[in-house]
């Protein structure tokens, strides 16, 4: 199975998982979310479904624990590449945009959709924080990095591009084919636009190599196409990221702390669950 087809089949599963979880809460409590809030105390599942109720109570602790499970496990196997030879990190980044959007979705029910007070700058910060990592989901898939996630330098693409030439000239040379637009060096792919990219593949197409030959080169010519424009781009995405982390990060912090308070008030309070 190929890296990409396991990569899409655990995607595919993380949001299935989304999807039917949200669902299943949805049908759950459907009739309770849509009683107005000053009579939701006299609906017969507001024992269960209730922000101190058996479910909605959980649901808050459980959505709270796979947030911190998502971030706190993310940071420590990036930082330490402990588990690099385990699991790459490009699937610790997938797993963890998984839980960081399953826990808020649980946290959500537990509020029963009502916001207020402190707990709604708590609430609303996550949203931010939810919103601004899709963002820097983007923006990170836009820096070329190596299978454990490592970010490419702009020579090490540059080494890469240069591979890839050299396997698209082998393919041709193969059959005494040569094509006029690939030099010697890099300066012609260096300096190439669009234009150039689209004589390129009229070339490889009017080649006399076989159908077989023609599509491996053009599969190498894509992804040339792809990397060069994120190497024009790289330190454009590199600074944008930088920028992401400013915005990201305070945010997170405020939502952290309001949990903690809330947390502590609820304990406080005599809020136990079922422990």
């Amino acid at each position: 199975m190929s890296l990409a087809l396991r990569l899409f089949i655990f995607r595919f599963l993380m949001a299935a998982t989304v999807i039917i979880v949200t669902y299943y809460l949805f049908d759950l409590g459907w009739d309770f979310y849509q009683t107005p809030l000053e009579e939701r105390f006299y609906h017969p599942a507001y024992k269960q479904l209730g922000a101190s109720g058996s479910w909605g109570h959980g649901l808050g602790i459980i959505g709270t624990l796979i947030i911190a499970f998502g971030v706190w496990g993310y940071i420590y196997a990036k930082k330490t590449l402990r588990f690099e030879k385990y699991v790459r990190l490009k699937y610790l980044l997938e797993f963890h945009i998984f839980l960081c959007t399953l826990g808020p979705i649980l946290i959500l029910f537990h509020t029963t959709f009502k916001f207020g007070g402190i707990v709604s700058i708590g609430f609303w910060s996550m949203v931010l924080v939810v919103l601004s990592g899709v963002v820097g989901r983007y923006i990170y898939i836009q820096i070329p990095r190596t299978l454990s996630g490592r970010a490419l330098s702009f020579e090490e693409i540059e080494g890469q591009l240069t591979i890839s030439i050299n396997e698209i000239r082998e393919i041709l040379n193969a059959n005494g084919t040569s094509l006029p637009l690939l030099g010697s060096d890099f300066k012609e792919l260096n300096q190439g636009d669009m234009g150039f990219w689209k004589a390129l593949g009229s070339q490889i197409h009017a080649a006399d190599i076989g159908k077989k030959r023609k599509n491996k080169a053009m599969k190498v010519l894509r992804k040339m196409k792809i990397m060069r424009l994120r190497m024009r781009r790289l330190e454009q995405m590199q600074k944008l990221f930088s920028y992401w982390h400013i915005f990201h990060k305070p945010f997170a912090i405020i939502m952290l702390v309001i949990v903690i308070v809330h947390v502590a008030v609820t304990l406080a309070m005599g809020y136990t669950w079922v422990f």
